[in-house]
């Protein structure tokens, strides 16, 4: 029986270059991980305890896997973590191997890349792999689950597939479906700032109010703990849209294509170093803030009971 707080860590990174998808033949594109310099994948190695670490990089959801797998492997070894394998599971049945389930079950990490966030689901629900995965993550401190834009907003329950930022908030713009369910309480949205997908997830708020909106700028990531304590690394902006405070809302009742009408929306703006608590819906300018805050909360009520 898994504990009902996941005592693993996920770190979602809101991508910067498109690592996931065949380049433009009329411009030549850069396939780096610039996030790097920021600290990000440090983080993510720091995370684990260990100086160096077993990663294996999931390149599933990429359509380019042997330009971006070398990207990860190198950037790696920049921080002198040389023990890190490439996973290119192109199929369900990939999923069932044996030999990446054994590799799962060694690996410190799991770094899921870029792409098409329906692939991830379309090869891994209902599957072994993501059975074991999500065991670990409930019961191991030090199993960090990593993804970058596509691998990112996977990780949600309620996923993001798709949809056009022009006519976001417009009945129906944003495609939903089902991810790989290892954040039930948010949703996530990457590349936000710069591809201004701010109505896009306003939208998929409105659509399910009792989850928090999480956008991911880019060079940008959260650390979330205990399924629920959000810290934001990297140089950019995380953008928190909480629609528990929602008055006014048409957006079940709308019919396609129309606008919705949504009153009261709360959003908070996280740089690095902020942390949101997602259960109590409370910003904290860090984490000793919320520290000092969850003692103060556990000394009042000892006193209570006492």
């Amino acid at each position: 029986m898994k504990s009902i707080i996941p005592l693993g860590k996920l770190i979602a990174v809101g991508g910067n270059e498109d690592k996931g998808t065949y380049p433009n033949p009329r411009t030549r594109r850069k396939y780096y991980l610039n996030f790097f310099e920021l600290g990000i994948l440090k983080r993510i190695v720091l995370e684990t305890g260990k100086a160096d670490p077993r990663i294996e990089v999931i390149t599933t959801a990429s359509m380019i896997p042997a330009e971006v797998g070398p990207i990860y492997t190198g950037s790696f070894a920049m921080l002198n973590c040389h023990n890190v394998g490439i996973m290119d599971i192109r199929t369900p049945e990939d999923a069932r191997q044996p030999e990446y389930l054994e590799r799962l079950m060694a690996a410190d990490v799991l770094m899921f890349s870029g792409g098409n966030q329906s692939r991830l689901r379309e090869m891994f629900g209902e599957s072994d792999f993501l059975d074991r995965m999500t065991q670990r993550y409930y019961a191991e401190p030090h199993f960090v689950i990593a993804g970058t834009s596509a691998g990112a907003m996977a990780m949600s329950h309620i996923m993001i597939r798709g949809g056009s930022v022009p006519d976001a908030l417009l009945k129906g713009a944003v495609k939903i479906g089902v991810g790989l369910s290892l954040l039930p309480a948010a949703v996530i949205d990457s590349h936000f700032v710069k591809r201004g997908r701010f109505g896009r997830l306003i939208e998929s708020v409105a659509l399910h109010p009792k989850l928090i909106g999480i956008g991911l700028g880019e060079d940008t990531g959260v650390l979330i703990t205990q399924g629920n304590l959000v810290e934001t690394i990297g140089s950019n902006l995380v953008i928190i849209m909480d629609g528990h405070t929602i008055q006014h809302n048409n957006a079940a009742a709308a019919k396609k294509g129309t606008v919705l009408s949504v009153e009261n929306v709360t959003m908070h703006v996280l740089a690095k170093g902020n942390v949101y608590d997602m259960q109590a819906r409370k910003f904290y300018v860090s984490k000793e803030a919320q520290a000092a805050h969850a003692l103060s909360h556990e000394a009042a009520v000892r006193s209570t009971v006492a």
